[in-house]
């Protein structure tokens, strides 16, 4: 492999490893175990394995390894570990390097679940956390301590996509030698390269846009070899969160589209947008590339495109949403993202039903925001549907 090689040649070849027979398509190991030849060769794989060589598929396997060289070399890491889901890659990341005592800061604009996990899992355990508003450098600034070992952020915050200066927040992070964790999966490893801002862990929920056509859980972090193979891989193996290796195989197949399917997200979503500002059924649009976005010029700076989600928060409340979702012919009601088809959620009442309706307030997530992950098809098709839609709510 080259390390010159330009983005679409690495999602096509990066981690190819064939067998015997020369394969074209990346094979299936689809097995739980390995043989040893003798029992000294188990014991010598026991105490340290080598390039291609397996003890069990909690601990590693082919095809999942392929998945994780072509992931890490298309992000620039040195290493990384495919977990089962992008929760379970976000509980490793954080609960891998985490012990009672320890603090942790935290952007408070978070999806449900990321919540869920620092706001009362950690807690539990002993760890106190501090939230921030992620947007505020001068607050990261003030929650920083001695005491304190990382900070986690969303590149972009799901549902009201507020953008995360993540060199500011890095150097603030590492100058009192803690690590910075960021969840990446609305900015895309196509869109934005957290890593080269200065983040030491990147976790990507791969069920969004690595896959990105609806079939398989998956996720991966990403980091320095130290950490993924001394920190991350002993908490995961010990734990049962790895990928399966069926999972694996479509994540190699889905990345060989990854930035053509990416682009074409992103320039539908901007399109789209940037139609719909003004909307006299609209209080807002919110979109990164958006010159109207509060973070607009530091989201040109850090990414190269705006990413795949639009939200909109509809005049009206919840029954004017609702309305909305109701008319909506070619997008779909669904909670995920990144995927070909196009996708619409009620965050009040889907993915962040569970905060009190004071935290809703606090991050903007109104009862009239709906969240649209573009998808694929026709832009102008698009488009029409969402104006069609729009046209039914009746605004009171």
């Amino acid at each position: 492999m080259s390390d010159s090689w330009k983005t679409r040649t690495k999602l096509v070849h990066e981690g190819s490893r064939r067998s015997q027979y020369n394969e074209v398509s990346e094979a299936i190991f689809l097995t739980q175990g390995f043989v040893y030849d003798s029992p000294e060769q188990a014991e010598a794989r026991f105490i340290e394995t080598g390039p291609d060589e397996y003890i069990y598929a909690r601990y590693g396997n082919p095809t999942v390894r392929m998945f994780e060289e072509r992931i890490a070399a298309l992000e620039g890491a040195e290493d990384a570990f495919a977990t089962a889901s992008g929760m379970a890659a976000v509980n490793g990341a954080l609960f891998s390097q985490l012990k009672a005592g320890d603090h942790v800061v935290s952007a408070k604009a978070l999806f449900g679940s990321c919540l869920y996990i620092i706001e009362t899992l950690l807690p539990r355990f002993g760890v106190e956390v501090t939230f921030v508003d992620g947007g505020n450098i001068d607050e990261w600034k003030s929650a920083v301590r001695p005491d304190t070992k990382l900070a986690f952020v969303e590149a972009l915050s799901n549902p009201t996509l507020e953008v995360i200066d993540i060199r500011a927040v890095a150097d603030i992070i590492h100058s009192v030698g803690a690590k910075l964790v960021v969840d990446n999966v609305f900015a895309t490893p196509i869109f934005q390269r957290s890593l080269d801002l200065g983040a030491d862990v990147i976790v990507y929920s791969a069920t969004k846009h690595i896959d990105g056509q609806g079939r398989c859980l998956g996720g991966v972090v990403l980091g320095t070899k130290e950490y993924i193979r001394k920190t991350f891989e002993p908490y995961m193996k010990h734990t049962g969160g790895a990928l399966s290796p069926f999972s694996a195989w479509v994540m190699l197949k889905a990345m060989e589209t990854l930035e053509l399917r990416v682009n074409a997200q992103g320039e539908t979503a901007l399109k789209i947008a940037s139609a719909l500002e003004g909307h006299p059924k609209l209080e807002r649009v919110i979109y990164p590339f958006l010159k109207s976005h509060p973070n607009a010029e530091l989201a040109r700076k850090q990414m190269t495109g705006g990413g795949t989600v639009i939200s909109l928060d509809i005049k009206g409340g919840k029954d004017a949403a609702f309305t909305f979702l109701n008319n909506l012919k070619i997008v779909l009601i669904s909670n995920n993202l990144g995927d070909a088809k196009s996708l619409v959620t009620h965050p009040a009442t889907t993915t962040h039903q569970r905060l009190s309706a004071e935290q809703r307030q606090e991050l903007g997530i109104t009862d009239g925001l709906v969240r649209i992950s573009i998808g694929l098809e026709d832009p102008e098709d698009l488009q029409q549907d969402i104006l069609d839609a729009l046209d039914q709510v009746i605004n009171k």
